[in-house]
């Protein structure tokens, strides 16, 4: 039996710090919102230090903040056209929330907010959401091209437009999942390695039971750089997609 500190999922697990409840709506204020508030708080004042003082030569906290605009913008072009720019505060902000969430949930004794499904799910349905609405009102009927790729052979058009539908529509779930899942098991490898390392010192005593703690320590030490590598990729993959499906809803016909 797992002690309650050695739970690689107790970390997971979500904390009411201020019950609030609206008839029988639980609108309680838990660990992961005000995580949530926390990323959203170190993205403003980031971006506010490094903007505050604009120079020519740009510093280090400034130099940080266009590069990372830099970054997402030729990713925008890059995937979806000079058009794509419009969306950039929307990509942007996805982008350096993530990246702060995950960050974030590498700090000992932090909540992930990204390792819970909800989270990533309705991150992943406010960017579907922006494809169809835009996608609907730049194109109206137009934006069903999206579903009937060009050069199909009749015979197997029906087909092919299933699949495309099949495929949209199973967007935000892979989309959410991708994230979520990456940092559910990057967090849980972590918890049990570092885990093991307790429990061998524990059950041997002290001299042993280091040496037996030594492979697992050795193992969290590799994990964790390696984690905070996942936490970036994350983060931009999921803008990476979202510049794709921004680029659907762009240019519907181009598919």
């Amino acid at each position: 039996m797992i002690a309650a500190g050695l739970d690689p999922i107790s970390q997971f697990e979500l904390h009411k710090l201020a019950e609030f409840k609206i008839g029988k709506y639980d609108l309680s204020f838990t660990n992961s919102a005000l995580m949530m508030l926390v990323a959203v708080a170190l993205t403003v004042f980031w971006l506010f230090m490094s903007t505050s003082k604009r120079s020519l030569v740009p510093g280090r906290a400034q130099s940080i903040a266009e590069i990372s605009y830099e970054f997402i913008a030729s990713m925008i072009r890059s995937t979806a056209g000079s058009d794509g720019m419009k969306f950039f505060p929307f990509v942007y902000s996805l982008f350096i929330f993530i990246l702060f969430a995950n960050m974030l949930g590498m700090v000992p004794f932090f909540f992930t907010t990204t390792s819970h499904i909800i989270v990533t799910f309705v991150l992943a349905m406010m960017v579907m959401s922006v494809v169809v609405l835009y996608g609907v009102f730049k194109h109206g009927f137009g934006f069903l091209k999206l579903f009937v790729p060009s050069g199909i052979p009749m015979a197997i058009l029906p087909f092919v437009t299933l699949l495309e539908i099949i495929s949209f529509l199973s967007r935000p779930i892979s989309l959410s999942v991708r994230l979520w899942a990456n940092m559910l098991a990057g967090h849980i490898l972590l918890k049990l390695f570092a885990g093991f390392c307790i429990m061998m010192v524990t059950a041997f005593g002290l001299f042993p039971g280091v040496l037996g703690a030594i492979i697992p320590f050795s193992l969290t030490l590799a994990l964790t750089p390696l984690e905070f590598l996942v936490a970036f990729v994350q983060a931009y993959v999921f803008a990476l997609l979202t510049c794709v499906y921004l680029s659907d809803a762009l240019h519907p016909g181009h598919h």
